[in-house]
């Protein structure tokens, strides 16, 4: 393998039985992981104009803000994955017989951490084309509605429903907004309920019930 391509890398001795499969990634910094700090200045496509654009705008900062905590994430596992690409690769580190797994140890991090940056890659392209829209009570909650939920302890939650791999704390406007995908089991249960409905999960031996106050 060249200098900035991560290929399969043979670090181990015959006697410790081959070689340490590697996925192969470039391992130069992407173009995605360089710009988190400018993704702030990206204009989005503009919306048709409704009663809901307040909400609206809010829901495409809280999109610029996954987008760069991506971006940010991105770039230490692009770095990640070169520090152990490194390790793998350094001659200090051949093995020198089977419990010399230093070398073999470091490869297999290095192929987690560019699987982990792949992963991020697809989901900044997903929500690169996310468009939230207004809600529609006739459908009810769909991706990219922002709800607001009530729990059975009067705890309150605002959570935005997005696309998958954005999956973390946000705060906007002084208020904490969990992002969830609909691969999280309460964002699926919350699909297609209206203002007023209940939502229900079974976690673990617990069930958590909760009423949706309103959605936009």
């Amino acid at each position: 393998a060249d200098g900035n391509t991560l290929d399969t890398v043979g670090r181990v001795s015959p006697a410790y039985g081959g070689f340490a499969p590697i996925a192969k990634v470039n391992l130069q910094p992407t173009e995605a992981s360089k710009a988190g700090g400018a993704l702030h200045h990206q204009h989005l496509p503009p919306i048709a104009y409704s009663r809901c654009l307040p909400f609206i705008m809010d829901k495409f900062l809280l999109q610029q803000q996954v987008l760069e905590r991506l971006a940010e994430d991105l770039l230490q596992a692009e770095q990640a994955a070169r520090a152990a690409h490194e390790t793998a690769t350094h001659e200090e580190n051949i093995a020198e017989n089977k419990y010399d797994t230093l070398g073999l140890e470091a490869a297999y991090l290095a192929t987690g951490q560019a699987r982990r940056a792949e992963a991020i890659r697809q989901a900044m392209a997903n929500w690169r084309q996310f468009r939230p829209r207004p809600y529609d009570a006739s459908k009810g909650i769909q991706l990219g509605a922002l709800v607001y939920l009530v729990d059975s302890d009067d705890k309150q939650q605002q959570l935005f429903l997005g696309p998958d791999g954005g999956s973390m704390k946000l705060v906007s406007g002084g208020q904490l907004v969990q992002v969830i995908s609909t691969e999280a089991p309460l964002g699926r249960a919350m699909l297609g309920k209206c203002e007023g409905d209940e939502v229900s999960i079974q976690v673990a031996p617990i069930r958590q019930q909760f009423e949706v106050l309103w959605v936009h």
